[in-house]
This record gives C-alpha cells, sequence and structure tokens, in this order.
C-alpha cells in the first residue's frame, strides 16, 4: 500500500477545497460584471460575463456541474474527475508546473484555481493574458455554502446557487445528534501499511465531517497527518472508516486485524469521492457515519 502516495493526495485535496469573496454583481451602467477578492488578497475585475472558464480545482468544477454551467467549462485539470461527465472535457495538464501555453490555447475568459497554485504562476498568468481567480481553502462544511453563493454570482446563477444552498442545509438539517450520550471514536484510514499510517488531524474538513456526523475524531489530537501504531491501538477506535477500494485489504491485514473495530465488524467501507475532496458530496459522508454511529 502505497500510503504516502495517498497523504500526498488527501493532502492536495484537502489544499484545493475552497471558499471565495466576491462582491454583489454590478449593472451594466457600472462598466463591469462583477469585480471578486480572491485567496491572494487581489481584487479581480470581471468586465462582461466569463462564458469560456477553465477549473483547476477538482471542488470548482464540481460546484460548477451542481450550478448548471458545465456548458461554460472548455477545459479542466486532470484530477477533476466528478462528475463522470468531465471525462469528455478536454485537460489542462497537471498543477505542480502550469502549462501556460496549453491554457491560452482554449483562449479562456477566466481561469479558477485552488490555493496550491502559487502566487508567482497566478503571476505568469496574468502576464500572458489570462484572468484569474484564486480560491482559497475552507475547513468546514459551511465553507461549501458561501462558495456555492460566490460561483453563483461568477457564473450568473445566482438563484440557483440560493436554491441549492437551501437544498444542502434541509440535508444537514436532518441529521439529528443525541448529545446525552458519549460520541463514538471514528477513525479515517488516510494512508496505511508498511509505509506508515495516517489520518486527517484536526482544523481539516475531514475533522469537521466526523464531528457533524456525531463522532469524536480519533485525529484531533494530532498536530500532523502521521499516525504511530502505539497510537491507533490506544484510541483502539470504535469505528473505522476506509475507501471501497481499499477496504478487504485493510480488514484481512494485521496488524489492523486486531483492532476492535476490525474483530467487532464494525469496520465501513466509504465513496473516497465523498470525503477526500471539499464539496456538497460531503454531506453523503456525514449521512454515511452517522447512520453507522447510530448502529446497535
Amino acid at each position: 500500500m502505497k500510503a504516502i502516495h495517498l497523504l500526498k493526495v488527501i493532502v492536495y485535496f484537502y489544499f484545493i477545497s475552497l471558499c471565495v469573496a466576491c462582491r454583489s454583481p454590478q449593472k451594466e451602467s457600472a462598466g463591469f460584471f462583477l469585480e471578486v477578492h480572491d485567496s491572494y488578497n487581489r481584487t479581480v475585475t470581471l468586465e462582461k460575463e466569463p462564458l469560456r472558464i477553465i477549473s483547476l480545482s477538482p471542488a470548482i468544477t464540481e460546484l460548477i456541474y451542481l450550478l448548471e454551467s458545465e456548458q461554460k467549462l472548455v477545459a479542466v485539470s486532470e484530477f477533476c474527475k466528478y462528475p463522470p461527465e468531465t471525462e469528455k472535457l478536454p485537460k489542462t495538464g497537471g498543477l505542480v508546473q502550469i502549462n501556460i501555453e496549453k491554457l491560452l490555447s482554449f483562449n479562456p475568459d477566466l481561469v479558477l484555481i485552488g490555493s496550491i497554485i502559487s502566487k508567482a504562476d497566478v503571476d505568469k498568468m496574468e502576464k500572458s493574458g489570462i484572468k484569474v481567480i484564486a480560491i482559497k481553502e475552507e475547513n468546514e462544511i459551511s465553507g461549501i455554502y458561501s462558495a456555492l453563493l460566490n460561483l453563483g454570482k461568477i457564473v450568473n446563477k445566482e438563484s440557483l446557487s440560493f436554491q441549492k444552498v437551501s437544498e444542502l442545509k434541509q440535508q444537514m438539517a436532518q441529521i439529528q445528534i443525541d448529545t446525552t450520550k458519549k460520541r463514538k471514536s471514528v477513525y479515517y484510514v488516510v494512508g496505511y501499511g508498511p509505509a506508515g499510517d495516517f489520518t486527517a488531524p484536526k482544523n481539516t474538513h475531514i475533522h469537521d465531517i466526523i464531528i457533524r456526523a456525531g463522532g469524536r475524531n480519533v485525529g484531533e489530537k494530532l498536530k500532523t497527518w502521521s499516525v504511530s501504531r502505539e497510537f491507533l491501538f490506544d484510541e483502539n477506535p470504535d469505528l473505522i472508516f476506509v475507501r471501497k477500494e481499499d477496504f478487504q485489504y485493510f480488514v484481512t491485514t494485521y496488524p489492523y486485524t486486531e483492532l476492535q473495530a476490525v474483530k467487532n465488524k464494525r469496520t465501513f467501507p466509504i465513496e473516497s469521492g465523498w470525503i477526500d475532496v471539499i464539496s456538497p458530496r460531503n454531506i453523503l459522508a456525514i449521512q454515511e457515519i452517522h447512520n453507522r454511529i447510530k448502529e446497535k
């Protein structure tokens, strides 16, 4: 199991989570469509509604589809894999070294990026004439609401964004936590195997998911994503969640077979897309973990 690789993936997705502060759309008489204050403390002015958008963030791409504005996407990063329709879109390549020429070939009105992309790359894009909005990370589900509302302004679907936020809040309202009972400890397997064990510490969106589901995140005491075997077995979590693709190997591999959650069949597979990327699908992860916690 390539645990270190998995850790890099989850950290990557963690840092490309999103929230952006936008001012209200201006009337045409004001001379521009929208002003955005982004995560690099830049004020970006959109003179007109962007019709050719490149998304370099899986989370942003997913939200654009939710806002029924996918027709504006002319290209996405190779990491944008949800919804499945994104496979049909042209890909811009990786995010470590931005291919400016490739971006320019799509003639975009706007490029939306996650904060993993450096300010230096932003400067390069802008010097090439590319309009860029950098979006900062949010560690809580509430950040999804504000991101939807702000992206709604950018893609001119403000009314729909309010509707989607209302629907998501209604889903969250259905999750009722019994505050009279002690919270069960929950461990999410970010990485495992010979290379080490990894889980989400406090101040991450995964921690927020577990707390909102009514559990206690085993990783809340950690300062990094790394977990010692001694710590894991001292905690001996009540419930464990593992990516579906890793589940069978995890529950049949020593020493994990000695954990009480594995012995008691309280280890469960979960869709990685529900929990690894900050998106509306995080609510599905909250619901799944909450339902498992409630089981006798």
